[in-house]
């Protein structure tokens, strides 16, 4: 209901009730569906929620060694690190943008914490706080060039991906090095059965999507990447808010990448290679728009369990490597195809194609 004032007197305008459904009299009851998510922050949630679900009962029935206990010691580190990549690549797409340095930056940053220290514990640390700062800049460079040029975030991003793999080769020489045990013991360490990567995860997560649903500045950044436009009319500071997402999202590729460096023993340069199509995937899949706005963090992450989850399962069939690459492109497809594709247009020209054939 809205009200206008015209003169002196104020009108008062409704929103045409919901026409009655046939033979009652009364507004169609909404389907189970849409009363199920009307109760959740977004669709996205529900869906991958239950898909994830689906696909672990799946597992169970078809590949149970898929989920014993060895499988999923190996797979939770891994999951837990594209959780906090597609958190990072989150916040960027609710800007409109999309994130293209992942693997430079998880790839610099895996390369600082293990050759600067050189196994020696006593220079994690430094080589920690100088990853945070690697990432920083990375952000800082995406952020400023796409929010103050204007420049396409793809172009820019793949830019200094490129940038960071000629930093990654420079200093390391292609070569790997062996993780110093310190951070090998905090990433692998175990509370409860799971690993200690998971509940740093799911710390992020937790905060993050606090921040983005019960804050103020959340809700405001939220507004930023939903409409620009009227964001700027409305006083919020547009570029701002972009700059920030490439800031924060690069320093979550830092955190994926020392966390990675700490679960291979002896990571390879370019290890942050396999992370950019399920981080954009987990995304997606969490119901987030490529287009900018509304973002579930808890769906991403929960997406990236999916994720893989599916790509142990796909192994343990004993397919090809790039057989899983296909699956990963298919579920990303899946999920564009979810949250993009006009379904009732669909049912509606199915609907009308039939009739259009009596009549001829």
């Amino acid at each position: 209901m809205s009200d206008t004032t015209r003169g002196s007197v104020a009108v008062t305008r409704s929103a045409p009730a919901p026409a009655p459904a046939p033979g009652t009299g009364h507004p169609p009851r909404p389907s189970l569906w849409r009363r199920t998510t009307a109760q959740h922050a977004s669709r996205g949630l529900v869906t991958i929620l239950v898909a994830t679900v689906l696909l672990f009962l799946v597992s169970l029935l078809l590949q149970p060694e898929s989920l014993g206990r060895s499988s999923l010691q190996g797979m939770l580190p891994f999951a837990a690190v594209l959780a906090v990549v597609a958190l990072g690549q989150t916040l960027v797409v609710q800007q409109a943008g999309i994130d293209l340095s992942v693997p430079g930056t998880v790839s610099l940053s895996v390369i600082i914490v293990t050759h600067y220290p050189g196994g020696d514990n006593g220079k994690l640390l430094p080589a920690v706080l100088l990853a945070y700062v690697a990432a920083l800049a990375a952000g800082l460079l995406n952020g400023l060039v796409v929010s103050r040029l204007g420049m396409s975030a793809i172009v820019t991003s793949l830019g200094t991906n490129a940038l960071l793999y000629a930093v990654v080769l420079g200093v390391s020489g292609g070569s790997p090095v062996t993780t110093t045990a310190a951070l090998h013991s905090i990433a692998t360490g175990r509370f409860l059965g799971l690993p200690y990567a998971v509940f740093i995860a799911v710390v992020l997560v937790a905060v993050t999507g606090f921040a983005m649903k019960r804050t103020v500045p959340g809700r405001r950044f939220e507004a930023v990447g939903d409409n620009p436009e009227a964001a700027g009319l409305a006083g919020l500071r547009v570029r701002r808010h972009q700059l920030a997402a490439y800031v924060w999202a690069s320093l979550l590729y830092g955190t994926a990448g020392i966390l990675l460096a700490g679960i291979v023993t002896t990571p390879g340069a370019f290890q942050g290679d396999t992370l950019l199509l399920p981080s954009v995937a987990a995304v997606v899949l969490g119901g987030t728009s490529l287009l900018g706005g509304k973002g579930s963090p808890v769906a991403s992450a929960i997406a990236a369990l999916f994720l893989s989850q599916l790509d142990q399962f796909v192994l343990t069939l004993g397919v090809s490597a790039a057989t899983d690459n296909i699956v990963q492109a298919l579920a990303l497809a899946a999920g564009v195809a979810v949250y993009t594709v006009n379904w009732a247009a669909v049912r509606g020209w199915f609907r009308r194609v039939p009739t259009s054939r009596t009549q001829q």
